[in-house]
């Protein structure tokens, strides 16, 4: 049976899930390790189909948050980046007995530009599933480009998201196709305003593929979130700003258990 990449680090008493975004691996979150591995028990995994959890193809949203869920500890926290956090969404929604808060980074509950929402134009990602099949690794290196746009590290974060793929094994064309699927055709913003667990979402002020928009319209319609905007971060906050980062991580997960002691 084909398995998940699973690692489980770290000193504290939370359980704290990490899911990256579209073409990466759990290597992406290196960065953050030294400083969240005092204050969790952080749980890296590969989602299907990525980097070591080879074996997988292409799957719907539902589906992979479902496969992830499978392997995951009975109660955690779940941070989810880019795609990741509509997997970690999702997981929310199919099980919130289980996740104690969630938190959201450079993420949208529907990444396509409709009339009255801002994102991604349908085209565009349109475009880079048809050029996945032309140039596959052309396409991923502009996909990880697009993101470190605008910031004084651009040069230097690209540079070190494009050593994060080339770390483990490459995702299929399908895999990706499938990925690039879920961020044009997901839309979770009705079924996530009824959720009421801890949720924070992190943005970058500079960020191209989530437009800074989604967080003023979200934090009109869904009230019972909070949202944090990095003053001079893209798509990869955690990479261009780690400390303020982690910070806001851990402050945000210390204020909403602190009412609930650490007892499982």
């Amino acid at each position: 049976m084909t398995a998940l990449y699973w690692q489980t680090i770290g000193e504290g008493e939370r359980d704290l899930v990490l899911l990256h975004g579209w073409g990466l691996n759990a290597e992406v979150w290196g960065c953050m390790l030294a400083r969240l591995t005092p204050h969790f028990r952080l749980h890296l995994v590969d989602l299907p189909g990525y980097g070591r959890s080879q074996g997988f193809g292409a799957m719907p949203l539902e589906q992979m948050a479902e496969k992830v869920l499978a392997a995951a500890p009975p109660q955690a926290w779940w941070l989810g980046w880019s795609l990741g956090g509509l997997v970690a969404s999702q997981a929310a929604l199919l099980q919130p007995q289980r996740v104690l808060g969630l938190i959201t980074v450079a993420s949208s509950p529907c990444f396509t530009a409709q009339d009255d929402w801002p994102g991604i134009r349908p085209e565009v990602l349109s475009g880079f599933q048809h050029q996945l099949s032309q140039d596959f690794q052309r396409t991923v290196e502009r996909f990880l480009a697009l993101q470190t746009l605008g910031t004084e590290s651009a040069r230097q974060d690209a540079r070190q998201l494009k050593a994060v793929v080339l770390s483990q094994p490459t995702p299929t064309v399908e895999v990706l196709n499938g990925g690039l699927e879920i961020l044009r055709t997901a839309d979770l913003r009705k079924p996530l305003a009824q959720l009421t667990l801890p949720l924070l979402r992190i943005y970058g002020y500079l960020d191209g593929l989530v437009p800074r928009k989604v967080a003023e319209l979200l934090d009109a319609g869904w009230p019972h979130s909070a949202s944090a905007i990095v003053p001079k971060a893209a798509h990869a906050p955690f990479i261009s700003h780690p400390d303020e980062f982690a910070s806001m991580v851990e402050s945000f997960i210390q204020a909403h258990d602190s009412g609930r002691g650490s007892a499982q």
